[in-house]
Protein backbone atom coordinates (compact mmCIF):
# COMPACT_ATOMS: atom_id res chain seq x y z
CA UNK A 1 0.00 0.00 0.00
CA UNK A 2 0.94 3.54 -0.77
CA UNK A 3 2.28 5.16 1.92
CA UNK A 4 -0.40 8.64 2.27
CA UNK A 5 1.40 12.07 1.98
CA UNK A 6 1.96 14.00 5.32
CA UNK A 7 3.69 16.96 5.82
CA UNK A 8 6.34 14.94 7.00
CA UNK A 9 6.21 12.54 3.91
CA UNK A 10 5.16 15.38 1.03
CA UNK A 11 4.50 13.47 -2.57
CA UNK A 12 7.41 13.30 -4.65
CA UNK A 13 8.43 15.84 -7.23
CA UNK A 14 11.30 15.22 -10.21
CA UNK A 15 14.60 17.23 -9.28
CA UNK A 16 14.52 20.55 -11.99
CA UNK A 17 17.69 22.31 -12.07
CA UNK A 18 19.61 24.20 -14.41
CA UNK A 19 22.37 23.02 -16.13
CA UNK A 20 24.86 25.18 -18.16
CA UNK A 21 21.98 28.12 -18.48
CA UNK A 22 19.51 24.80 -19.45
CA UNK A 23 16.58 23.72 -17.56
CA UNK A 24 17.06 20.25 -16.55
CA UNK A 25 14.14 17.88 -14.70
CA UNK A 26 15.18 14.36 -13.73
CA UNK A 27 12.74 11.86 -12.60
CA UNK A 28 13.62 8.08 -12.64
CA UNK A 29 17.80 8.28 -11.04
CA UNK A 30 18.56 7.00 -7.72
CA UNK A 31 18.63 9.52 -5.13
CA UNK A 32 22.22 8.29 -4.22
CA UNK A 33 22.99 9.04 -8.01
CA UNK A 34 26.24 11.22 -7.67
CA UNK A 35 26.26 14.56 -9.86
CA UNK A 36 29.49 12.93 -11.91
CA UNK A 37 27.50 10.35 -12.91
CA UNK A 38 24.73 12.23 -14.16
CA UNK A 39 26.70 14.52 -16.02
CA UNK A 40 29.47 12.21 -17.54
CA UNK A 41 26.65 9.22 -18.22
CA UNK A 42 23.68 10.59 -19.46
CA UNK A 43 24.39 14.45 -19.72
CA UNK A 44 27.76 13.11 -21.76
CA UNK A 45 29.26 16.39 -20.55
CA UNK A 46 31.96 13.95 -20.21
CA UNK A 47 35.06 17.47 -19.90
CA UNK A 48 34.36 16.72 -16.03
CA UNK A 49 36.50 13.79 -14.91
CA UNK A 50 36.48 11.15 -12.47
CA UNK A 51 39.81 10.58 -10.43
CA UNK A 52 39.44 9.44 -7.08
CA UNK A 53 35.81 9.76 -6.94
CA UNK A 54 35.78 11.04 -3.33
CA UNK A 55 36.51 14.78 -3.51
CA UNK A 56 40.73 14.44 -3.33
CA UNK A 57 41.73 15.00 -6.91
CA UNK A 58 39.58 18.05 -7.76
CA UNK A 59 39.28 16.82 -11.55
CA UNK A 60 35.71 16.90 -10.79
CA UNK A 61 35.22 20.22 -10.26
CA UNK A 62 32.21 22.48 -10.98
CA UNK A 63 30.55 25.65 -10.38
CA UNK A 64 27.82 25.69 -8.02
CA UNK A 65 25.13 28.50 -7.85
CA UNK A 66 21.80 28.81 -5.86
CA UNK A 67 19.91 32.07 -4.82
CA UNK A 68 21.73 33.77 -1.92
CA UNK A 69 18.73 35.10 0.21
CA UNK A 70 19.04 38.39 -0.72
CA UNK A 71 17.76 38.38 -5.07
CA UNK A 72 21.54 37.53 -5.82
CA UNK A 73 23.58 34.17 -6.77
CA UNK A 74 26.00 32.57 -4.29
CA UNK A 75 28.64 30.69 -6.02
CA UNK A 76 31.12 28.03 -5.03
CA UNK A 77 33.11 25.16 -6.55
CA UNK A 78 32.30 21.62 -5.48
CA UNK A 79 33.20 18.03 -6.41
CA UNK A 80 30.72 16.88 -8.58
CA UNK A 81 31.70 13.33 -7.37
CA UNK A 82 30.52 12.98 -3.95
CA UNK A 83 27.60 15.28 -4.63
CA UNK A 84 24.29 13.45 -4.94
CA UNK A 85 21.67 14.78 -7.69
CA UNK A 86 18.59 15.48 -5.55
CA UNK A 87 20.96 17.96 -3.76
CA UNK A 88 20.81 19.95 -7.13
CA UNK A 89 17.18 20.59 -7.21
CA UNK A 90 16.83 24.42 -7.15
CA UNK A 91 20.09 24.95 -7.87
CA UNK A 92 22.39 25.77 -11.24
CA UNK A 93 25.30 23.81 -12.46
CA UNK A 94 28.27 25.31 -14.90
CA UNK A 95 30.27 22.89 -16.03
CA UNK A 96 33.85 23.23 -18.32
CA UNK A 97 31.85 23.04 -21.63
CA UNK A 98 30.43 25.92 -20.15
CA UNK A 99 32.95 28.19 -19.61
CA UNK A 100 33.96 27.84 -23.31
CA UNK A 101 30.85 28.04 -25.33
CA UNK A 102 31.88 31.69 -26.82
CA UNK A 103 35.48 30.35 -27.50
CA UNK A 104 38.32 30.45 -24.38
CA UNK A 105 38.39 32.65 -21.49
CA UNK A 106 41.61 34.53 -20.75
CA UNK A 107 41.92 31.79 -18.41
CA UNK A 108 42.21 28.79 -20.47
CA UNK A 109 44.12 31.07 -22.73
CA UNK A 110 46.47 31.64 -19.71
CA UNK A 111 46.88 27.98 -19.20
CA UNK A 112 47.44 27.32 -22.85
CA UNK A 113 50.40 30.11 -22.58
CA UNK A 114 51.93 28.90 -19.49
CA UNK A 115 51.76 25.45 -20.62
CA UNK A 116 49.49 24.70 -17.66
CA UNK A 117 48.45 21.38 -18.96
CA UNK A 118 50.30 18.27 -19.70
CA UNK A 119 48.50 15.10 -19.66
CA UNK A 120 45.10 17.27 -19.57
CA UNK A 121 43.30 15.11 -17.29
CA UNK A 122 43.15 17.69 -13.93
CA UNK A 123 43.22 20.56 -16.29
CA UNK A 124 39.12 20.56 -16.52
CA UNK A 125 39.07 20.58 -12.59
CA UNK A 126 42.20 23.82 -12.59
CA UNK A 127 40.57 25.29 -14.85
CA UNK A 128 36.68 25.28 -12.87
CA UNK A 129 38.77 25.72 -9.38
CA UNK A 130 40.43 29.21 -10.60
CA UNK A 131 37.17 29.98 -12.58
CA UNK A 132 35.12 29.80 -9.10
CA UNK A 133 37.88 31.79 -7.15
CA UNK A 134 38.34 34.90 -9.58
CA UNK A 135 34.55 34.67 -9.68
CA UNK A 136 34.04 35.42 -5.78
CA UNK A 137 37.45 37.52 -5.49
CA UNK A 138 39.50 34.50 -3.76
CA UNK A 139 42.26 35.07 -6.03
CA UNK A 140 45.36 37.55 -4.87
CA UNK A 141 49.20 36.97 -4.59
CA UNK A 142 50.84 33.92 -5.87
CA UNK A 143 49.93 31.99 -2.14
CA UNK A 144 46.52 32.42 -2.54
CA UNK A 145 46.46 30.81 -5.78
CA UNK A 146 47.79 28.09 -4.21
CA UNK A 147 45.57 27.96 -1.26
CA UNK A 148 42.45 28.08 -4.13
CA UNK A 149 43.74 24.75 -5.73
CA UNK A 150 44.51 22.90 -2.57
CA UNK A 151 41.82 20.77 -3.37
CA UNK A 152 43.22 20.06 -6.62
CA UNK A 153 45.94 17.18 -7.56
CA UNK A 154 48.23 17.58 -11.20
CA UNK A 155 49.87 13.75 -10.98
CA UNK A 156 52.21 15.45 -14.06
CA UNK A 157 53.37 17.87 -11.26
CA UNK A 158 52.54 21.25 -13.94
CA UNK A 159 51.57 22.83 -10.74
CA UNK A 160 54.34 25.96 -11.47
CA UNK A 161 52.48 26.77 -14.88
CA UNK A 162 49.52 26.00 -13.36
CA UNK A 163 49.49 28.74 -10.10
CA UNK A 164 51.19 31.25 -13.05
CA UNK A 165 47.80 31.02 -15.23
CA UNK A 166 45.59 31.77 -12.11
CA UNK A 167 47.67 34.62 -11.01
CA UNK A 168 47.50 36.00 -14.83
CA UNK A 169 43.50 36.44 -14.26
CA UNK A 170 43.97 37.59 -10.83
CA UNK A 171 43.65 40.72 -11.54
CA UNK A 172 41.48 40.92 -14.08
CA UNK A 173 37.99 42.35 -13.34
CA UNK A 174 34.99 40.88 -12.41
CA UNK A 175 31.46 41.19 -14.72
CA UNK A 176 28.86 42.89 -13.07
CA UNK A 177 26.09 40.19 -13.31
CA UNK A 178 23.82 41.47 -11.24
CA UNK A 179 20.85 42.24 -13.57
CA UNK A 180 21.76 38.21 -14.94
CA UNK A 181 22.12 36.52 -11.01
CA UNK A 182 18.48 38.66 -10.26
CA UNK A 183 16.93 36.59 -12.72
CA UNK A 184 18.80 33.26 -12.03
CA UNK A 185 18.11 33.34 -8.42
CA UNK A 186 13.84 34.28 -9.57
CA UNK A 187 14.50 31.01 -11.71
CA UNK A 188 16.09 28.83 -9.05
CA UNK A 189 13.14 29.57 -6.96
CA UNK A 190 10.06 28.27 -9.04
CA UNK A 191 11.88 25.51 -9.52
CA UNK A 192 12.65 24.65 -5.90
CA UNK A 193 9.11 25.04 -4.51
CA UNK A 194 7.32 25.39 -1.67
CA UNK A 195 7.50 23.26 1.17
CA UNK A 196 9.67 20.18 1.96
CA UNK A 197 10.89 19.02 -1.64
CA UNK A 198 10.67 14.98 -1.98
CA UNK A 199 11.80 12.76 -4.38
CA UNK A 200 11.53 9.01 -4.62
CA UNK A 201 12.99 6.66 -7.50
CA UNK A 202 14.70 3.20 -7.51
CA UNK A 203 13.79 2.50 -4.06
CA UNK A 204 15.33 5.42 -2.33
CA UNK A 205 13.46 8.78 -0.49
CA UNK A 206 15.35 11.84 -0.65
CA UNK A 207 13.82 14.88 1.62
CA UNK A 208 15.37 18.25 1.89
CA UNK A 209 13.64 20.64 4.43
CA UNK A 210 14.25 24.58 4.10
CA UNK A 211 12.99 25.04 7.86
CA UNK A 212 14.52 23.79 11.25
CA UNK A 213 10.74 23.00 12.15
CA UNK A 214 10.49 20.93 8.99
CA UNK A 215 13.61 19.31 9.30
CA UNK A 216 12.64 17.98 13.08
CA UNK A 217 9.37 16.75 11.81
CA UNK A 218 10.66 15.32 8.49
CA UNK A 219 13.81 13.66 11.15
CA UNK A 220 10.77 12.18 13.65
CA UNK A 221 8.58 10.74 11.14
CA UNK A 222 12.06 8.88 9.26
CA UNK A 223 14.30 8.67 12.34
CA UNK A 224 16.46 6.01 10.16
CA UNK A 225 16.78 8.59 7.73
CA UNK A 226 20.54 9.50 7.52
CA UNK A 227 21.30 12.88 7.46
CA UNK A 228 23.33 14.36 4.69
CA UNK A 229 24.60 18.48 4.14
CA UNK A 230 27.54 18.52 2.45
CA UNK A 231 28.41 14.80 1.12
CA UNK A 232 32.04 15.06 1.91
CA UNK A 233 31.50 12.28 4.19
CA UNK A 234 28.46 10.61 3.39
CA UNK A 235 29.07 10.56 -0.60
CA UNK A 236 32.26 8.11 0.45
CA UNK A 237 29.90 5.43 1.63
CA UNK A 238 28.39 4.67 -1.83
CA UNK A 239 31.61 5.87 -3.84
CA UNK A 240 33.64 3.71 -2.16
CA UNK A 241 31.79 1.28 0.44
CA UNK A 242 28.56 0.79 -2.01
CA UNK A 243 26.53 1.37 0.75
CA UNK A 244 22.67 1.27 -0.35
CA UNK A 245 21.05 4.30 1.54
CA UNK A 246 17.25 3.82 1.04
CA UNK A 247 16.32 7.37 2.71
CA UNK A 248 18.16 10.55 3.23
CA UNK A 249 17.20 13.78 4.56
CA UNK A 250 19.06 17.02 2.94
CA UNK A 251 20.22 19.93 5.59
CA UNK A 252 22.15 21.97 3.17
CA UNK A 253 19.48 24.42 2.60
CA UNK A 254 17.89 24.43 6.16
CA UNK A 255 17.82 28.22 6.38
CA UNK A 256 17.91 28.39 10.36
CA UNK A 257 21.26 25.92 10.21
CA UNK A 258 23.33 28.58 8.37
CA UNK A 259 23.05 31.11 11.16
CA UNK A 260 25.83 33.06 12.83
CA UNK A 261 25.58 35.15 16.02
CA UNK A 262 29.04 36.68 16.79
CA UNK A 263 28.77 38.21 20.53
CA UNK A 264 31.43 39.44 22.52
CA UNK A 265 32.16 36.54 24.49
CA UNK A 266 30.72 33.70 22.46
CA UNK A 267 30.34 32.26 19.05
CA UNK A 268 26.98 30.69 17.54
CA UNK A 269 27.50 28.61 14.66
CA UNK A 270 24.82 26.72 13.06
CA UNK A 271 25.16 23.15 11.64
CA UNK A 272 25.16 23.71 8.23
CA UNK A 273 27.33 26.51 8.49
CA UNK A 274 30.07 25.54 5.84
CA UNK A 275 33.76 25.44 7.29
CA UNK A 276 34.58 28.37 4.44
CA UNK A 277 32.49 30.47 5.77
CA UNK A 278 32.72 29.29 9.63
CA UNK A 279 36.85 30.02 9.26
CA UNK A 280 36.88 33.66 9.39
CA UNK A 281 34.97 33.75 12.25
CA UNK A 282 36.50 31.20 14.21
CA UNK A 283 40.11 32.94 13.23
CA UNK A 284 38.63 36.23 15.13
CA UNK A 285 38.79 33.58 18.05
CA UNK A 286 42.37 32.61 17.71
CA UNK A 287 45.02 33.19 14.65
CA UNK A 288 45.63 29.36 14.84
CA UNK A 289 41.65 28.42 14.15
CA UNK A 290 41.98 30.24 10.89
CA UNK A 291 45.21 28.56 9.68
CA UNK A 292 43.71 24.64 10.96
CA UNK A 293 41.00 25.39 8.52
CA UNK A 294 43.39 26.96 5.49
CA UNK A 295 44.86 23.16 6.13
CA UNK A 296 41.42 21.68 6.21
CA UNK A 297 40.79 19.24 3.34
CA UNK A 298 41.10 21.10 0.04
CA UNK A 299 39.17 24.23 -1.46
CA UNK A 300 36.03 22.11 -2.54
CA UNK A 301 35.53 20.41 0.52
CA UNK A 302 35.53 23.60 2.77
CA UNK A 303 33.36 24.94 0.43
CA UNK A 304 31.08 22.02 1.09
CA UNK A 305 31.33 20.27 4.40
CA UNK A 306 30.13 21.56 7.67
CA UNK A 307 30.91 22.54 11.24
CA UNK A 308 27.98 20.15 12.04
CA UNK A 309 28.88 18.14 9.82
CA UNK A 310 32.41 17.55 10.89
CA UNK A 311 31.21 16.89 14.99
CA UNK A 312 28.06 14.50 14.15
CA UNK A 313 30.24 11.91 11.83
CA UNK A 314 32.10 11.59 15.28
CA UNK A 315 35.56 11.02 13.32
CA UNK A 316 38.65 9.91 16.19
CA UNK A 317 40.72 12.83 13.41
CA UNK A 318 38.10 15.05 12.86
CA UNK A 319 40.35 18.54 13.09
CA UNK A 320 37.64 20.66 14.44
CA UNK A 321 36.44 19.04 17.17
CA UNK A 322 39.68 19.47 19.51
CA UNK A 323 40.07 23.04 19.01
CA UNK A 324 36.05 23.31 19.73
CA UNK A 325 36.86 20.81 22.84
CA UNK A 326 39.75 22.92 24.27
CA UNK A 327 37.64 25.80 24.17
CA UNK A 328 34.64 24.82 26.13
CA UNK A 329 32.16 24.10 23.04
CA UNK A 330 28.51 22.88 23.35
CA UNK A 331 26.18 21.70 21.39
CA UNK A 332 23.28 21.88 20.62
CA UNK A 333 20.79 19.03 19.78
CA UNK A 334 17.29 19.23 18.54
CA UNK A 335 14.71 16.32 18.60
CA UNK A 336 11.32 17.06 17.69
CA UNK A 337 10.09 20.09 20.04
CA UNK A 338 13.19 19.12 22.25
CA UNK A 339 16.00 21.32 22.48
CA UNK A 340 19.33 20.01 24.59
CA UNK A 341 22.62 21.06 25.72
CA UNK A 342 25.83 18.97 25.83
CA UNK A 343 29.33 19.67 26.36
CA UNK A 344 30.89 18.91 23.17
CA UNK A 345 33.54 16.60 24.77
CA UNK A 346 30.67 14.59 26.43
CA UNK A 347 29.47 14.37 22.80
CA UNK A 348 31.63 11.66 22.20
CA UNK A 349 31.22 8.33 23.99
CA UNK A 350 33.79 5.87 21.88
CA UNK A 351 34.64 5.21 18.64
CA UNK A 352 31.08 5.45 16.20
CA UNK A 353 29.13 6.18 18.99
CA UNK A 354 27.50 9.67 19.99
CA UNK A 355 25.40 10.62 22.83
CA UNK A 356 22.47 11.27 19.42
CA UNK A 357 19.30 9.65 20.01
CA UNK A 358 17.59 8.56 16.81
CA UNK A 359 15.67 11.38 15.31
CA UNK A 360 17.89 13.98 16.71
CA UNK A 361 20.16 15.89 15.01
CA UNK A 362 22.99 18.22 15.44
CA UNK A 363 21.44 22.21 15.37
CA UNK A 364 24.49 24.30 16.59
CA UNK A 365 26.89 24.85 18.58
CA UNK A 366 28.37 27.55 20.65
CA UNK A 367 32.48 28.52 20.94
CA UNK A 368 33.09 30.66 24.10
CA UNK A 369 35.88 33.72 23.04
CA UNK A 370 38.89 33.81 24.65
CA UNK A 371 39.81 35.81 27.50
CA UNK A 372 42.65 37.86 28.30
CA UNK A 373 43.65 35.32 31.34
CA UNK A 374 43.58 32.46 28.57
CA UNK A 375 45.88 31.49 26.08
CA UNK A 376 45.16 29.12 23.14
CA UNK A 377 47.22 27.21 20.70
CA UNK A 378 46.06 24.56 17.68
CA UNK A 379 48.36 22.72 15.35
CA UNK A 380 47.97 20.23 13.11
CA UNK A 381 50.99 17.48 12.46
CA UNK A 382 50.31 15.47 8.70
CA UNK A 383 52.64 14.27 5.97
CA UNK A 384 51.70 17.15 3.75
CA UNK A 385 50.41 20.43 4.38
CA UNK A 386 47.82 21.02 2.20
CA UNK A 387 44.35 18.32 1.78
CA UNK A 388 45.51 15.28 4.33
CA UNK A 389 44.30 14.14 7.02
CA UNK A 390 46.19 14.14 11.08
CA UNK A 391 48.33 12.17 12.45
CA UNK A 392 47.67 14.22 15.26
CA UNK A 393 45.83 17.07 16.13
CA UNK A 394 46.54 18.85 18.98
CA UNK A 395 44.55 22.12 20.71
CA UNK A 396 45.44 23.44 23.98
CA UNK A 397 43.96 26.47 26.37
CA UNK A 398 45.27 27.62 29.31
CA UNK A 399 43.70 29.79 31.53
CA UNK A 400 45.65 31.67 34.56
CA UNK A 401 45.48 33.34 37.86
CA UNK A 402 47.79 36.26 39.85
CA UNK A 403 49.49 35.01 42.78
CA UNK A 404 52.01 36.88 44.32
CA UNK A 405 54.67 35.38 42.95
CA UNK A 406 53.29 35.03 39.15
CA UNK A 407 50.52 33.73 37.00
CA UNK A 408 49.65 30.08 37.57
CA UNK A 409 47.52 27.55 35.29
CA UNK A 410 43.97 27.60 37.37
CA UNK A 411 42.39 25.56 33.90
CA UNK A 412 43.99 23.23 31.19
CA UNK A 413 42.20 21.83 28.70
CA UNK A 414 44.37 19.86 26.03
CA UNK A 415 42.29 18.17 23.73
CA UNK A 416 43.53 15.56 21.01
CA UNK A 417 42.80 14.34 17.81
CA UNK A 418 44.49 11.05 16.37
CA UNK A 419 45.22 9.61 19.93
CA UNK A 420 42.39 7.92 20.82
CA UNK A 421 39.46 6.01 19.37
CA UNK A 422 37.31 9.72 19.85
CA UNK A 423 38.67 13.20 20.29
CA UNK A 424 39.65 13.73 23.90
CA UNK A 425 41.26 15.41 26.55
CA UNK A 426 44.21 14.86 28.12
CA UNK A 427 43.33 14.99 32.20
CA UNK A 428 46.34 13.30 33.74
CA UNK A 429 48.42 15.81 31.97
CA UNK A 430 46.03 18.61 32.88
CA UNK A 431 46.32 17.81 36.39
CA UNK A 432 50.27 18.13 35.92
CA UNK A 433 49.81 21.51 35.42
CA UNK A 434 47.24 22.78 37.36
CA UNK A 435 48.48 25.06 40.31
CA UNK A 436 51.40 25.95 38.87
CA UNK A 437 53.63 28.11 36.81
CA UNK A 438 53.88 26.88 32.85
CA UNK A 439 57.45 26.80 32.72
CA UNK A 440 60.00 23.91 31.35
CA UNK A 441 59.71 21.78 34.78
CA UNK A 442 55.39 22.03 34.54
CA UNK A 443 55.73 20.71 31.03
CA UNK A 444 57.56 18.16 31.49
CA UNK A 445 55.64 16.65 34.30
CA UNK A 446 52.39 16.97 32.17
CA UNK A 447 54.18 15.71 28.93
CA UNK A 448 55.73 12.40 31.02
CA UNK A 449 51.63 12.23 32.41
CA UNK A 450 50.20 12.06 29.05
CA UNK A 451 51.87 8.62 28.56
CA UNK A 452 48.97 7.28 31.03
CA UNK A 453 45.85 9.34 29.52
CA UNK A 454 46.56 8.37 25.66
CA UNK A 455 47.66 4.69 24.48
CA UNK A 456 47.57 5.48 20.47
CA UNK A 457 47.19 3.20 17.51
CA UNK A 458 49.28 2.23 14.86
CA UNK A 459 48.31 2.91 11.04
CA UNK A 460 49.47 4.02 7.74
CA UNK A 461 49.72 7.58 9.03
CA UNK A 462 52.04 6.60 12.12
CA UNK A 463 52.90 4.95 14.95
CA UNK A 464 51.83 4.84 18.45
CA UNK A 465 55.27 6.08 19.53
CA UNK A 466 55.70 8.57 17.28
CA UNK A 467 51.94 10.22 18.16
CA UNK A 468 52.31 9.62 21.12
CA UNK A 469 56.25 11.69 21.58
CA UNK A 470 54.18 14.50 18.90
CA UNK A 471 51.64 15.05 21.35
CA UNK A 472 53.97 15.33 24.16
CA UNK A 473 56.31 17.94 21.78
CA UNK A 474 53.53 19.63 20.75
CA UNK A 475 52.57 20.68 24.32
CA UNK A 476 56.40 21.61 24.95
CA UNK A 477 56.40 23.77 21.72
CA UNK A 478 53.40 25.77 23.34
CA UNK A 479 55.24 26.33 26.50
CA UNK A 480 58.40 27.39 24.73
CA UNK A 481 55.92 29.79 22.41
CA UNK A 482 54.60 31.14 25.62
CA UNK A 483 57.83 32.18 27.55
CA UNK A 484 58.72 33.84 24.33
CA UNK A 485 61.45 31.11 22.95
CA UNK A 486 60.95 31.52 19.09
CA UNK A 487 59.90 28.39 17.31
CA UNK A 488 59.30 27.79 13.43
CA UNK A 489 56.14 26.04 13.18
CA UNK A 490 56.39 23.09 11.25
CA UNK A 491 53.30 22.22 9.61
CA UNK A 492 54.21 18.97 8.14
CA UNK A 493 56.35 16.59 10.12
CA UNK A 494 58.07 13.06 9.64
CA UNK A 495 60.66 11.16 12.97
CA UNK A 496 63.14 12.54 11.88
CA UNK A 497 61.79 15.93 12.66
CA UNK A 498 60.51 15.23 16.44
CA UNK A 499 63.29 16.23 17.90
CA UNK A 500 63.39 19.95 16.66
CA UNK A 501 60.32 20.48 18.69
CA UNK A 502 61.60 18.58 21.53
Amino acid sequence: MAETPTAATPPSRPIRFVLNGEAREVSGAKPTTTLLDHLRQTERLTGTKEGCAEGDCGACTVLLCEPDGSGGIARRSVNACIQFLPAMNGRAVETIEHLGRDGPTKLQTAMVESHASQCGFCTPGFVMQLHSAWLTGALGDRQSVKDVVSGNLCRCTGYGPIVDAGLAIAGEPVPDTAGEDAALSARLTEMEGAGVFAYEASGGRWFTPTSVDDLADTYAAHPDAVLVAGATDVGLWVTKQYRELPLLIDVSKVRDLMMIEERQDKVYLGAAVTHRTARQVLASIHPDLGEMLRRFAGYQIRNAGTVGGNIANGSPIGDLPPCLIALGARLFLRKGDDLRVVALEDFFIDYGRQDREKGEFVAAVEVPRLSDDQRFFAHKISKRFDSDISAVMAAFRLTFAATGDGAVVSEARLAFGGMAGIPKRAKAAEAALVGRPFDAAAAEDAMAAMAGDFAPLTDMRASSGYRLKTAQNLLKRFQLEHSGVATARIAVIGPDALEEVA
